[in-house]
């Protein structure tokens, strides 16, 4: 009954999705690509082929899975792996990590007929959800087609725990549905447990957003950018990155970079907004505030006069961390749960962040003790912080080595996970029986 509850609910909201799916279609024509997949419309592909269903919502989840999903493609060439998003920056991340390795399909809408659809045509061997992105028709179908689920790099908060008691007979009905989950932390297993999950279900791995690599070429790619970046600039010059920031985010970051300016002003801010959509409005506000601005998707040379640079593209941004002196990660001076600081870590950079961190509420403890993240609360603190990092350069150099060193101390998860992972597939197809990976696409009928 609470689920026919949920999706009558759903039902009646579908006229609002549908609109917001057209609004952002008028904005970024993208946002309009493929979209009968959403309600189930995907390619049928070959039943005789084993199949992992990988569900990664958003840019966020798609980069935290990469490592586990490289991985299994090397444990087992015979499968077929289908990744779904939910967001066009997901779906996008996907193609620039996998290629043609993978088949990216838009997530179906969590309805009754648009899941079992997906499903039916899809025919996954094993469905994988990435970290909390439980929905309670595409667990019950997956139950139904005697699919086991497995919640990778699983995390539940406090908040979010909360969410799920309030709904009550559902939440247990979704867990039911489990067959393993992946807790990164014993605080989420122990959420999950009181929760309703069978114990024998939940084991800790850790995270796996600390088996973050950098690869050699962003490193390089980031070294050239900071040298073109600061040409002509005279010493102390310096690039602080603002990165995944959100409406509400970019006026304390540019308040608190007027300041710094004051005491510094060869800085480069290099300005990342999170979402695409955003982009326009985040460039007009740069220039109503008057600065001088280059926008990177225009690949023009920097004059020394620039003081932001707009990253208004996708996929790069593990270089232009690579670029920089230090990282302000977003999403954490509002009430957005932060998003995840080891990726400049890894790159070696002192990290700050607002106090709004529950997304990555372990990972920033385990930085903030290691004196490699600092919390702000405002845009004067922010300029306080940067400023004194600024100033002295062995202290950024300290936190910057102590960052990476909480990365490369943490990393093991991959391993316990992808043990999970093949313990729940069937033995494999001896080499040589199934098909590579189609470009369904293309070459199929929807």
């Amino acid at each position: 009954m609470p689920r026919i509850l949920y999706s009558a609910l759903f039902y009646l909201l579908l006229p609002c999705f549908f609109l917001r799916l057209v609004l952002r279609g008028l904005r970024v024509p993208a946002q309009m690509e493929r979209w009968p997949q959403r309600f189930g419309f995907v390619p049928w592909l070959d039943r005789h082929q084993p199949t992992l269903w990988v569900h990664s919502v958003s840019v966020g989840e798609t980069v935290a899975i990469a490592p586990l999903l490289n991985a299994f493609m090397q444990a087992r060439p015979d499968c077929r792996i289908v990744v779904t998003n939910t967001t066009l920056t997901g779906a996008q991340q996907a193609k620039k990590i996998y290629g043609n390795k993978v088949i990216q399909l838009y997530a179906p809408y969590d309805l009754p007929g648009s899941v079992a659809r997906f499903v039916q045509r899809v025919q996954p061997t094993l469905a994988v959800m990435v970290e909390t992105e439980l929905w309670p028709n595409m667990l019950a179908s997956c139950r139904a087609g005697a699919i086991p689920v497995f919640v990778a790099n699983a995390r539940l908060s406090d908040r979010s725990a909360r969410g799920y008691r309030r709904i009550g007979a559902l939440a247990t009905t979704m867990l039911d549905c489990l067959s393993q989950v992946a807790a990164q932390t014993d605080a989420d297993a122990r959420r999950f447990i009181a929760l309703g999950l069978d114990p024998a279900r939940v084991t800790v791995t850790g995270t796996l957003k600390y088996d973050i690599e950098l690869h050699h070429s962003d490193w390089q790619q980031g070294q050239a950018r900071r040298q073109h970046y600061l040409a002509g600039r005279p010493a102390p010059a310096h690039i602080l990155i603002a990165a995944s920031t959100h409406r509400g985010e970019d006026e304390q970051v540019l308040a608190a970079f007027a300041s710094l300016r004051k005491s510094f002003p060869e800085t480069l801010l290099i300005l990342a907004p999170r979402h695409p959509e955003r982009f326009q409005p985040v460039a007009e506000l740069v220039e109503k505030r008057g600065f001088c601005m280059a926008r990177l998707s225009e690949s023009e040379p920097l004059r020394r006069t620039t003081e932001v640079l707009l990253a208004d593209t996708m996929g790069e941004l593990m270089a232009l961390f690579a670029s920089a002196d230090i990282a302000f990660v977003g999403g954490s001076l509002i009430e957005s749960g932060g998003h995840n600081p080891l990726e400049p870590a890894v790159c070696g950079l002192p990290v700050l962040m607002g106090p709004h961190v529950f997304n990555f509420a372990q990972v920033v403890q385990t930085l903030t003790a290691a004196g490699a993240l600092q919390t702000v609360h405002n845009s004067a603190e922010l300029a306080t912080c940067a400023q004194k990092l600024l100033a002295c350069q062995r202290t950024r150099q300290r936190r910057g080595e102590a960052a990476r060193a909480v990365v490369n101390s943490n990393r093991g998860a991959l391993q316990r996970q992808l043990d999970l992972l093949t313990d729940l597939l069937p033995g494999p197809v001896p080499l040589g029986t199934c098909s590579t990976v189609p470009d369904v696409l293309a070459t199929k009928n929807v």
